[in-house]
């Protein structure tokens, strides 16, 4: 029978996290109160106590507790929790957690589930979740369900909602259960970052990239896309990496709303992992209304997007440090990788007559990108432009190449 946690601060919201367990057993599953309170005794028995998820860190985590200082509380039992739950998904004795809670509860509850592998269901229950849940749910599949009212006993609202909360885990563990049951041939991935801008030459790549027999995810690099697909790097699934929209550069060195951080083009280069890399609309740098633009940019260049997304054009200054952060970030790849260089347009919109089109900024980028290269590194260039079907083939192929001399990918 699967195992799920009720994970949470069994001292101020105990009768709450009692109810969901109930809940959860009556639907057939095995329960494992887990609780990760730090200031009172538990009100409701539990089966794992705090000090047992503390032991999960190094060194005398309890000293912290003692001080009774709220943040420093909520931070520790954070790291405690993931470290923990972590330990128990990898060991397989654990198939879905949820847990309840205000703002400490949700930040410990998400600390965890972020911790656990994409898959093995996640439910959180928060009186934060209509808001920004970018911080709670980060590159993970949290499912976040609105408290509508205060986590504070129960009533009429909330039993409602702890019971369809408990419902949703429930469906989604039989569906999860149901999935390992399935005799799958699974397919090396290769991982691929799109835009709107870059979507013809991502398609076609991908479409020859599967004709060879992998998997193709692609990533919206949209910021957390970005960070998504890092991520899933990282975890080590990956085979080989397309990205062909590096465009989050953009906004993370001019100041963007869709950054996606500067270790973005790091985990490839770390694992090894064979990789081709485009400067995919880095001729873009993307706000949100007009009206949102800072006015320091008054003066420049924008296309309307749409109501919502107004583009800057980067200018050839923003397009040298582009150009000498990218080539950084490549020089440190430890496995195959190449630049490829369209010239006919890094964009939709910045190909000859389009209203990006800025032969000097591009010219920045590609020299930039050459200069700071290291000479090992090879730099294909191409007269066509990013989403001429001819680059895209030559995207796949390039990446086709790599794959097939790398230890264990060969197809």
């Amino acid at each position: 029978m699967p195992t799920v946690a009720i994970l949470g601060t069994y001292d101020s919201k105990g009768a709450e996290l009692a109810f969901v367990a109930d809940q959860l057993r009556n639907l057939g599953l095995d329960t494992l109160r887990i609780d990760v309170g730090s200031l009172e005794a538990p009100v409701v028995p539990v089966d794992i106590s705090r000090d047992t998820v503390l032991a999960a860190l190094p060194g005398d985590a309890r000293a912290t507790l003692e001080r009774r200082d709220r943040g420093e509380c909520v931070a520790l039992m954070a790291r405690a929790a993931a470290a923990f739950v972590g330990k128990l998904a990898s060991e397989g004795r654990l198939q879905g957690i949820i847990s309840v809670g205000g703002g400490g509860g949700t930040a410990i509850g998400t600390a965890a589930m972020r911790a656990l592998p994409i898959g093995l269901p996640k439910v959180m229950v928060s009186t934060l979740a209509s808001g920004q849940t970018a911080p709670y749910v980060g590159t993970s599949d949290i499912v976040m369900i609105p408290a509508i009212v205060d986590v504070a006993g129960l009533n009429r609202i909330s039993r409602t909602i702890f019971e369809n909360a408990a419902g949703a885990l429930q469906g989604m563990v039989a569906a999860a259960e149901a999935r390992r049951g399935r005799t799958a041939i699974d397919r090396p991935i290769v991982v691929a970052s799109m835009f709107g801008n870059t979507t013809a030459c991502v398609t076609e790549a991908r479409r020859l990239v599967e004709a060879a027999g992998y998997e193709v995810l692609v990533f919206h690099a949209t910021g957390t896309g970005g960070r998504a697909m890092e991520a899933l790097i990282e975890s080590g699934l990956v085979a080989g990496v397309l990205d062909i929209t590096t465009t989050e550069w953009a906004d993370e060195l001019v100041g963007g709303i869709l950054s996606a951080g500067p270790t973005r083009l790091e985990a490839a280069g770390r694992l090894g992992v064979p990789t081709i890399v485009t400067p995919g609309c880095l001729d873009m740098v993307n706000f949100g209304e007009p009206a949102t633009v800072p006015g320091r940019f008054a003066g420049r260049t924008f296309y309307p997007h749409n109501p919502q997304v107004t583009l800057l054009r980067t200018n050839a200054e923003e397009c040298t440090r582009l150009g000498e952060v990218i080539a950084g970030k490549l020089n440190a790849y430890r496995g195959p990788v190449a630049l490829l260089l369209p010239r006919g347009g890094i964009s939709v919109i910045s190909a000859p007559g389009q209203p990006f089109h800025a032969p000097d900024a591009d010219a920045a980028l590609f020299t930039a990108l050459r200069r700071h290269l290291r000479p090992e590194i090879p730099v294909i260039e191409s007269p066509a432009a990013i989403n001429d079907p001819a680059f895209a083939r030559l995207c796949a192929e390039t990446l086709l190449a790599f794959l097939a001399t790398a230890p264990g990918n060969a197809r």
